[in-house]
């Protein structure tokens, strides 16, 4: 039996790299002959710009940027298919994971370092970039990211806006002119892990806003702040950012680089399973193992281990999934995809102690699965 191990990141405990790790630990751990692959996975998360960049064999580049509150701090990225395509982590250049708690301000955090990144790799001549935009601290819709090549963001004196995006509600003009012009050769591509559209109570300020240190308030002020950025965007270009499929990922960021740079927004996982070749790691396996921090309903909607599972059924594959946390009945649409859904607790357990303690859960779990596997095995 050949078992491939595809999954994704178990969130503020394990990265998708040591996930399967512990989860191939347990299957050898275990009295049942198997061979396997590890192939982690991620869906445009954090994350994913280092999977795609180790799997592909990729070149790191190290440079100088602003981090979302405008220090100096040195970030990455990757450039993969001989220098030709640049692959990009935001939460590199503008994660959550830069900021102290009590840092967190989206009405002042900005994405401009990740388009200082971008620049890089202009510089580097790529002619494609791919932007992995999970784990963002901004809600700024990408304006820090289109300001740090070359556009600027005008009130209705003429004047440029200060304190992005809070400003953003005075906006009246943006002006392009100055844009890097590199960006019109540059075909950009946007893994999303969320299908969230950019306003409203389902929108980037509404629910990533909190996520990232907005009060109610500065829910309402962001939201605004975007509406704003929308309207103006929508008699300039013409293009409609309220109304695109996955434009409320990292704070809006994709919908700015939608608008104004062509880019494209992608679902996250299937991308990039395509890219690093998972079908061809599929062929060879009897059996696939996936997982991530928490499997449920929201899981179908693009989640890493869905596009694993999705994949695997169109080849008549089993599917296990372990995850920390899964619905207490039984998810018919759930079924579908994962033969086997089990959580991977040892005990009644706080949030802390179960992160604490994921690595030894998955090792324990998993090697629990390969003796069942093994009992159901006919003996010769």
């Amino acid at each position: 039996m050949h078992i491939l191990i595809a999954p994704n990141a178990f969130k503020n405990s394990l990265t998708a790299q040591a996930a399967a790790e512990a989860i191939e630990k347990g299957l050898q751990l275990s009295p049942l002959e198997c061979t396997t692959q590890c192939f982690p996975i991620a869906d445009g998360g954090d994350g994913t710009a280092s999977l795609i960049i180790q799997q592909l064999q990729g070149t790191p580049v190290h440079t100088e940027v602003h981090d979302p509150l405008g220090r100096l701090i040195t970030a990455s990225f990757g450039l993969i298919e001989n220098g030709r395509i640049a692959v990009i982590e935001m939460a590199d250049a503008s994660g959550l994971r830069l900021l102290k708690q009590d840092e967190l301000n989206p009405l002042r955090a900005t994405s401009f370092g990740t388009g200082e990144l971008i620049k890089v790799a202009l510089d580097k001549g790529v002619n494609q970039i791919l932007i992995a935009m999970g784990g963002s601290a901004t809600v700024d819709g990408g304006t820090g990211i289109l300001k740090a090549l070359g556009a600027r963001f005008l009130d209705e004196k003429g004047l440029e806006l200060e304190n992005l995006p809070e400003s953003l509600i005075d906006l009246d003009e943006v002006d392009i002119s100055q844009m890097d012009k590199r960006l019109t050769n540059c075909e950009v591509i946007v893994l999303c892990d969320v299908d969230n559209k950019l306003l409203g109570e389902k929108g980037a300020a509404a629910i990533f806003g909190p996520q990232k240190g907005a009060d109610a308030d500065a829910v309402k002020k962001l939201d605004a702040a975007l509406a704003r950025w929308t309207d103006i965007t929508m008699k300039s270009t013409g293009k409609d950012m309220a109304a695109v499929k996955y434009g409320g990922a990292a704070g809006g960021a994709s919908s700015g680089v939608y608008a104004y740079l062509n880019a494209q927004l992608v679902n996250g996982i299937d991308h990039f399973l395509t890219l690093t070749g998972f079908d061809e790691a599929l062929a060879k396996s009897d059996l696939v193992i996936t997982g991530e921090g928490s499997i449920d309903e929201q899981t179908l909607q693009g989640k890493g281990p869905f596009g694993v599972a999705y994949r695997a059924k169109q080849k008549s594959l089993p599917v296990i999934a372990v995850a920390g946390k899964v619905p207490l009945q039984e998810d018919q649409r759930l079924s579908e995809y994962f033969d086997v859904l089990l959580a991977i607790g040892n005990e009644p357990a706080d949030m802390t102690s179960a992160i604490k303690n994921t690595e030894q859960n998955l090792i324990r779990t998993t090697r629990e699965i390969a003796k069942l596997i093994r009992l159901g095995k006919p003996k010769a």
